[in-house]
């Protein structure tokens, strides 16, 4: 080995001291333990692994080349989630997998998490972590191809070929019409009584369900390694003081991968699931099946690069390495005297008992428990919400929880972190500026209540009783009660229907391109004759007159979004800097796993029941005496 020994520093670089005693031990230390401090640092400094190194790689150990990728791999893992979201439809329909399915499906992630992430985080933790951290991003590439597997196995479909020219279909304009009419006949007033049976469609296979079922439980058992090793490993290699706005860059750069995951599955959706075959309908056709698959694969391969380009970072930068040798030099302790308390499952169960007497942790975790315990329903029902309440269009509700939310969500994070690495408050500060955080989410939440619209509550779906008495039991004989949300508006814009079922409409045409529902027994019409007759519906709701109140509950989601966002770097530095060096990454994993087991899993099925439970209560009521 040659003698290029590394840049040891001197007394005069940073000792606290200038006595004899430390340059005795600083001499005796350079020509007694130099080149078993060279052979560690080369050792754990050096980039790369096998073939795969040299000094073109080594230019990049360095902090500023790990958060870029770390955040590039953050955005990727998080955009495929968000494709997940933008295909799930399109899948279920394919494989006739019923929603009540998919959703068990779904928790397989976090029921992974919950058994496997605070043991592979302790494990990992001393380990090479960018090469553990790239084996956890390898099981969400085997996810995303688990996932694309699907089609290379059961194909697109006997229905999807049937409407394509290779299999003898042609383009017939009356079938498509058909189809349409069909599908518009399911919210219209029927005749004859509904059931349940008739609106479900057949379940498919179990197989691909299971498929589908292993690769979420793959997926999560791997994902946390990411989450807890990568944060760990920044704030080891990175001084303390530049933490925070690197870290924000690295959630910045997440950040973005929701709206990279929606817009590659709107690309992919519009291909035919079968691209080498020509469809005879077009995407705007009830039937259309996009080429879901397709972005899986794309996803998959872009992670694997990434996830390996990862996996050549050493396990300590350069620069790391160097100040904790000089540390170790100032505080009489050789390298060789560094021990590292072995892997056991008895010491395990120590650290577990550290982390959980730790009640600034305990505290923190179980804070965040109850945030998002709470926030999960507001955050999947908010699209729904401002649809129903505002009277906006579905783009215009997503536009709003989405794009909106997405840049005051990146805004806070970059601003925050940048905040505290320049004024570098104290532990008291953070903490207490999370508690603020909350604070300001909890009567922004409550705040709500106080920006519905007056006009939406009075009109929409309930009438007082004297009109009630003039149209009793109008669309009784319907059967509406498995028709889905799809607001039509009364002739007189003043009243808006659940659906056209629930005005009684029987027919429905297109008048210049807006589709109108005639004979409507629950709609009172004057001929010229000044008799009553059904009257007319059009599609969507009724316009009301709360733009004031709209644009407050915008200003306040924003801010919500931005506060929420600037309490992610300092609720980051209170879980990191009130455990020991040797125990970060345990305690992140150990937080996954309390948040999974008491707020990701059950969230959707408490609140799933607690919905449950009103809508039952309030359909009875109001289809009994005055629902419209």
């Amino acid at each position: 080995m040659s003698k290029n020994y590394i840049s040891l520093p001197t007394i005069e670089d940073g000792g606290k001291s200038n006595t004899s005693e430390d340059e005795k031990y600083f001499s005796r230390f350079i020509h007694e333990d130099q080149e078993a401090v060279e052979q560690v640092y080369v050792r754990e400094t050096t980039c790369g692994w096998w073939i795969f190194k040299g000094g073109i790689l080594q230019r990049f150990a360095n902090k500023k080349a790990f958060v870029l990728l770390y955040g590039i791999v953050g955005c990727l893992f998080s955009a495929s989630y968000s494709y997940n979201s933008g295909t799930i439809t399109t899948l279920e329909r394919r494989f006739k997998i019923p929603s009540r399915t998919t959703g068990i499906i779904s928790v397989g992630n976090d029921i992974s998490q919950l058994f496997v992430s605070v043991i592979l985080s302790y494990y990992a933790g001393t380990k090479h972590r960018p090469r553990w951290m790239a084996l956890g991003l390898y099981t969400v590439v085997l996810f995303c191809l688990m996932t694309a597997l699907l089609h290379w196995l059961y194909g697109a479909g006997e229905d999807a070929l049937l409407l394509t020219a290779e299999f003898g279909a042609r383009y017939d304009e009356n079938t498509t019409k058909e189809v349409f009419e069909k599908e518009q006949r399911k919210s219209l007033c029927l005749a004859r009584k509904q059931t349940f049976a008739e609106c479900e469609t057949l379940e498919g296979s179990y197989a691909p369900q299971i498929i589908l079922f292993t690769a979420q439980l793959i997926s999560g058992m791997g994902a946390p390694l990411y989450y807890t090793l990568g944060i760990s490993y920044m704030d080891d290699n990175i001084k303390k003081s530049k933490t925070p706005a690197l870290i924000s860059i690295s959630y910045f750069l997440k950040t973005l991968g929701p709206a990279i995951g929606y817009a590659l599955a709107s690309v992919c959706l519009k291909i035919y699931i079968s691209p080498t075959l020509t469809p005879t309908i077009n995407n705007k056709d009830p039937r259309w099946l996009g080429a879901w698959w397709l972005g899986w694969i794309i996803l998959g391969c872009i992670i694997f690069v990434f996830a390996s380009l990862l996996a050549l970072f050493p396990k300590q930068l350069p620069r790391a390495a160097a100040r904790r040798i000089r540390k170790q030099i100032f505080h009489a302790s050789s390298l060789k005297q560094e021990t590292e308390t072995p892997i056991s499952f008895k010491d395990m169960i120590k650290t577990f008992k550290r982390l959980t007497g730790n009640p600034t942790l305990m505290l923190n975790n179980f804070a965040a428990v109850f945030y998002f315990l709470g926030y999960m329903p507001y955050w999947i029902f908010l699209p729904k919400y401002i649809e129903t309440q505002y009277r906006q269009s579905a783009s215009a509700s997503s536009l709003i929880t989405g794009t909106a939310g997405l840049i005051f969500s990146a805004i806070g994070v970059l601003l925050s972190g940048l905040i505290v690495s320049k004024i570098k408050p104290r532990a008291r500060t953070l903490a207490a500026w999370n508690v603020i955080v909350g604070a300001i989410s909890i009567f922004g939440i409550i705040s709500y209540a106080y920006l519905g619209c007056l006009d939406n509550s009075q009109y929409t779906s309930v009438i007082n009783n004297e009109h009630y008495k003039q149209v009793p039991h109008c669309h009784r004989k319907c059967s509406c009660d498995y028709v889905k949300y799809n607001p039509v508006c009364s002739e007189d814009r003043v009243t808006t229907f659940i659906s056209a079922c629930h005005a009684g409409c029987t027919h429905s045409n297109f008048v210049n391109a807006t589709k109108i529902y005639s004979h409507c027994s629950c709609i009172q019409s004057k001929d010229f004759e000044n008799k009553a007759s059904p009257g007319i519906a059009t599609s969507g709701n009724c316009p009301v007159d709360c733009f004031y109140k709209f644009y407050l509950f915008v200003a306040v989601v924003c801010l919500l979004k931005f506060t929420g966002a600037t309490g992610r770097v300092s609720n980051f530095l209170v879980t990191v800097r009130c455990v020991e060096e040797k125990d970060k990454s345990v305690a992140m994993g150990f937080g996954l796993m309390v948040m999974s087991l008491c707020a990701f899993v059950p969230s959707p099925i408490l609140f799933g029941i607690i919905i449950g439970l009103f809508e039952g209560i309030f359909l009875s009521y109001f289809s009994n005496i005055r629902f419209r």
